[in-house]
């Protein structure tokens, strides 16, 4: 049983003996003057204009999150394109027979994008993307 997971140790060695080098290198070759200009904060190669810390419209955040809504429930539309495709995909699921796999999955899909659809009208009604 040992000699089955020599290969993972040797690898997990030479992996962190490999990084400790490359870090030991850079710190030891690298430059280690400070100065102010060097300890400032850097914002796309400009001058900063504003602390950090100042509030942003809630508008930018609604907008961001109905991005990432919509853009991650678009990646469950993936598992189902290949499940449909797939031989043996859902027919294993549907045992009665009387609908085929391709129905089933199409409908699902149906409900999911009217979801969607019913998610963006609610968004687009209460303003969510008007940008003022």
């Amino acid at each position: 049983m040992e000699a089955v997971w020599l290969p993972v140790f040797l690898f997990a060695l030479g992996a962190t003996g490999v990084s400790l080098a490359m870090v030991g290198v850079g710190w030891l070759l690298g430059p280690s003057r400070t100065s102010r200009v060097k300890e400032m904060p850097y914002e796309s190669g400009m001058d900063p204009i504003h602390d950090a810390r100042r509030r942003f419209d809630v508008r930018f955040h609604l907008v961001a999150i109905a991005f990432l809504v919509f853009d991650v429930e678009l990646l469950f539309l993936y598992p189902w394109a290949v499940a449909s495709r797939s031989p043996a995909g859902i027919d294993a699921a549907v045992a009665s027979g009387a609908v085929s796999s391709r129905t089933l999955v199409f409908g699902e899909v149906i409900v999911f994008i009217l979801l969607l659809a019913a998610g963006f009208a609610y968004a687009w009604r209460k303003g969510v993307f008007r940008w003022r």
